[in-house]
């Protein structure tokens, strides 16, 4: 006789939806996950889904709301670390992901592209990321701190349309994929500061193979 399935709080309940909801989203394309599915492997009734998530919209924004407070925690912008590593650092940690959750990043772009609940997480996660980046950069005045939010808000936008395309075409490797991002800040960045933010960029290989 099979032992009495253990009763979860309802926290660790979520948790687990959320964890089997990341792991099908990741998994099959948004239109190939069902409820029925993630009730099934999580071995819970659709009942007991529907009372934690009333639809599938629900449980796709929650389960990418947890990764983009992921990510967030793990982009760290060290102010003793140059510029070009700490774009490298949050540039993988990203790039990580998207590898490793292809279907899901689509769906948030492409399929859900109209949605404003994933916008909007989507859209929180890239103020912050350039909140964190103004952290730690040589900003005068006001006036500069404006030019290079600008910036920084039109770099991270032309990140993310190129990481999605390269998830669909996977038009050159991942790491000229990462140079050419750090390349866009970098580029963007030295006319507005008063000083050149990545003298080291960029790397004299690359420099002289150019």
């Amino acid at each position: 006789m099979p032992p009495p399935r253990r009763r979860l709080t309802p926290a660790d309940r979520r948790a687990q939806l959320l964890a089997v909801g990341a792991g099908l989203f990741a998994a099959a394309p948004y239109d190939d996950v069902l409820m029925e599915d993630v009730a099934q492997q999580a071995g819970v009734s659709r009942a007991l889904l529907y009372r934690h998530f009333p639809n599938k919209h629900a449980l796709f924004a929650a389960v990418y709301q947890q990764a983009a407070d992921r990510l967030l925690a793990a982009t760290r912008f060290d102010p003793e670390a140059t510029l070009v590593e700490q774009l490298a650092q949050g540039l993988d940690a990203h790039l990580d992901y998207f590898i490793a959750n292809r279907h899901a990043v689509l769906a948030a772009n492409r399929v859900l592209a109209g949605d404003p609940v994933v916008q909007t997480i989507m859209a929180d996660e890239l103020d912050a990321l350039r909140s964190r980046l103004l952290g730690v950069l040589p900003l005068a005045d006001e006036r500069m701190r404006d030019a290079v939010s600008a910036a920084l808000k039109a770099w991270l936008v032309f990140v993310q349309v190129l990481c999605v395309d390269w998830l669909t075409y996977e038009t050159c490797s991942r790491r000229e994929l990462r140079d050419t991002c750090i390349g866009a800040a970098v580029g963007a960045l030295r006319p507005l500061l008063p000083t050149d933010p990545a003298p080291d960029w960029p790397p004299a290989a690359a420099a002289g193979d150019q």
